[in-house]
């Protein structure tokens, strides 16, 4: 290999586990050590102040301004007792990521001096330029003003010397220009919902929570190797690079022995994590070499939301103190499995979960049916729009293959579900409402106890599975932001609910009577949802044709799927429920055509890079040494025999030409193909022809590339290749 190669190849398999400072107490005692959380509040507010702010969180109750000073007061005070000197509003706009401006405790004293101060004001609001983050032409560059705003549900925490607090995002117009905002929205509406449905089976119920447990899977690169590819550096993925001679077929990386230096990762991770507190609790090698997977015990959705996105910059982080990088790419590696996001959702009251089965009682169990029921019909009616929420120009390349869920949204429930909704659906009886818990399975083994088997077994190709308390979304990507997904869903399944509520108080209203009114409505439902369930295999052709049958979104181009959130019933689903306007929908959807365009655009020029500066060269060097052997063998032996000897020089010498031909004219074409587009204004449609017309580009030229690593010289070849990349020593 290059000398070069040699040496960042070298210096990655020689590196040792960074030592990781394990505390001293259990993680029980130090868990939320820089979260200002309840503990906190009542040690460094007022009573009243706190009971103010507890009743704030706990039950929506608007913040009075006038408790901010003190608010603030005691928050200074704790951060500056751990070294803080800065405070930043932390806001996640529409960029997938977050955003943070740091100001110091610093104001003038009158007196010629400096005091450090930080009052309500400065807590509740502040003023980032709305104008530099992606806003969909709501904001023009002459028209800047947006503000941040506190969002007291979600804990401050303390990052280095900063005190970072949570914060919507909103133009100075008052649209939303971030994902905060519209998830609250869309959480007050299902708990109102949910709250209301659930007062037919228990009149005390008071509040209904979203809950989200997600699971994150990523790659590690050792940094080295991760600064030597380009590609990975600007992109995220690999764009050229053949598989290696072994990936991930033997199965043997799954659920197998840490490596040493990537468990050190993980506990200083892990560490770090539940000090901000972030409970994390899981994890284990993922299928492919060098993935792996970290998963938190469930939250209320929005902490949740939060949390993973403070979680990915932390990985970050700490990765780069062990020699790695992160990788939160969804296809980082061509051939190996990707990396997804499972979103595990739930909804539950101050009663209990409400998708927990089996019930005690028949009616318990009618109330686990009807919220089974109304999301699958949500799920149903807006397949296309919880498709569109999950798709990337990253996500789509992981989509439909290697173990993650197909883009097409369907929702698999088990064999006993199945059956219960299939027997009140034909016989409209509730003599089916006693459902059976874990059944105990014995295996003939005297030493091994009695198994508990759960009633669903699990599918791994379903995008929307019910796994027993929860729904898990399968289908979102691992670099997203979790909030798309959970508005579209918690939306969509409050509007659900309002509709099944007026439904039933319409038979009720005509002396029908609750529970019969209850079942009626139910039976119709579970006709009406019955495409969106499908338990076999998603990866199948077959599906393909029968979800196109079944009048399910099959529509696979990603700048046309983003077409679902602006189709009448979806912006009429948004605006009932409060949670975006059409003008809102419509400049987020203006903002995912240009990142979709954006992103292919960057990947286009990286890969016409690599391929002319670095692919070509290599290749042509190593053709012409070949080319050299020739003639040489021609000199040396009589033209009969070295026409035998150089026979696959010959043959070699042609493939490599007429590879790197292929390759510059693609490369030129793709070139001339995006001048062409840049110039369309329309963002849909540049979108559109760069997935139709460029993306398909990159993999043409990635075939001839990547056979060409065959055929160069190993010594040459100047990339880490797959088989260094994938394998950490």
């Amino acid at each position: 290999m290059s000398k070069l190669r040699f040496r960042v190849v070298e210096t990655a398999f020689k590196k040792k586990a960074a030592p990781v400072e394990i505390p001293s107490e259990r993680p029980s005692e130090y868990f939320a050590k820089y979260v200002f959380n309840r503990e906190k509040m009542f040690k460094y507010l007022p009573g009243k102040v706190y009971d103010k702010l507890v009743d704030v969180m706990d039950n929506g109750a608007p913040l009075d301004r006038s408790v901010a000073d003190e608010v603030a007061m005691g928050m200074k005070r704790w951060a500056e007792e751990l070294g803080v000197t800065h405070y930043t509003h932390w806001f996640q706009p529409l960029t997938e990521g977050t955003a943070e401006k740091h100001d110091a405790f610093l104001e003038h004293d009158g007196k010629g001096g400096m005091m450090e101060e930080f009052s309500g004001k400065l807590l509740v609001q502040q003023e980032p330029d709305a104008s530099s983050f992606p806003n969909g032409g709501i904001r023009n560059t002459f028209e800047a003003r947006g503000y941040s705003a506190w969002d007291p549900s979600s804990p401050v925490f303390v990052v280095d010397d900063t005190l970072c607090i949570p914060t919507v995002f909103i133009a100075y117009t008052g649209e939303s220009l971030d994902y905060k905002a519209p998830l609250l929205r869309a959480l007050r509406a299902v708990d109102k919902a949910a709250t209301e449905v659930c007062r037919y089976f228990n009149p005390d119920v008071r509040k209904a929570v979203a809950y989200l447990g997600w699971e994150q899977e990523y790659f590690l690169v050792d940094e080295g190797l991760y600064a030597a590819r380009p590609d990975l550096l600007l992109t995220g993925r690999t764009l050229l690079g053949h598989e290696a001679g072994k990936n991930q077929q033997l199965e043997d990386h799954y659920f197998g022995a840490i490596p040493e230096r990537v468990a050190a990762f993980m506990k200083d991770l892990e560490i770090r994590a539940l000090e901000l507190g972030i409970p994390v609790k899981t994890r284990h090698n993922e299928v492919a070499p060098n993935q792996f997977e970290l998963a938190p015990v469930y939250e209320e959705c929005n902490l949740a939301v939060d949390h993973n996105m403070l979680l990915m910059s932390l990985m970050r982080r700490v990765a780069r103190h062990h020699g790695f990088r992160v990788l939160l790419h969804e296809k980082p590696f061509k051939g190996v499995n990707g990396s997804g996001k499972h979103n595990n959702w739930s909804l539950g009251t101050d009663t209990g979960i409400l998708l927990h089965s089996p019930g005690k009682t028949a009616k318990d169990n009618l109330r686990f049916i009807t919220f089974v029921v109304n999301t699958l019909m949500a799920v149903y009616k807006h397949n296309g729009l919880l498709k569109a929420s999950i798709m990337s120009a990253t996500n789509a390349h992981r989509l439909g293959a290697n173990e993650a869920p197909p883009a097409i949204i369907s929702s698999f429930l088990g064999k006993q579900l199945s059956e219960v909704l299939d027997h009140l659906e034909e016989n409209g009886t509730d003599d089916i409402l006693t459902l059976c818990g874990k059944q105990g399975l014995k295996l003939d083994i005297p030493q091994i106890p009695e198994l508990l088997i759960d009633n669903t077994d699990r599918n791994r190709t379903s995008p929307f599975a019910f796994t027993g308390n929860r729904f898990e979304f399968r289908a979102v990507g691992s670099e997203a932001n979790c909030a798309c997904a959970m508005i579209a869903l918690n939306a969509a399944v409050a509007h659900q609910l309002s509709l099944f509520k007026t439904e039933v108080d319409a038979l009720v209203e005509t002396g029908e009577e609750t529970m019969k009114a209850i079942l009626t409505v139910l039976r119709r439902y579970i006709k009406e949802c019955k495409p969106i369930r499908f338990d076999g295999n998603g990866y199948s052709d077959e599906w393909k044709e029968e979800a196109a049958r079944r009048g399910l979104d099959c529509e696979t181009s990603c700048p046309i799927i983003f077409d679902n959130y602006l189709k009448p019933e979806t912006v009429a689903m948004f605006e009932s429920t409060g949670v975006m306007t059409h003008k809102e929908l419509k400049a987020r959807n203006e903002v995912k055509w240009e990142t979709y365009t954006k992103k292919i655009q960057i990947e286009a020029r990286v890969l016409g890079d690599l391929a002319m500066n670095h692919i070509i060269p290599v290749a042509t060097g190593y053709q012409s040494r070949l080319i050299d052997n020739v003639y040489k063998m021609k000199e040396l032996f009589a033209e009969e025999k070295s026409a035998r000897l150089t026979r696959e020089n010959l043959k070699l010498i042609e493939e490599i030409g007429e590879r790197v031909l292929f390759i510059t004219e693609h490369v030129d074409a793709m070139v001339e193909t995006r001048k062409v587009a840049n110039k369309i204004t329309d963002e849909r449609e540049k979108a559109i022809v760069y997935h139709d017309h460029i993306a398909p580009m990159l993999e043409e030229i990635r075939y001839h590339v990547d056979k060409l690593e065959l055929i160069v010289d190993n010594e040459k070849w100047t990339l880490p290749k797959y088989s260094e990349l994938l394998f950490i020593r």
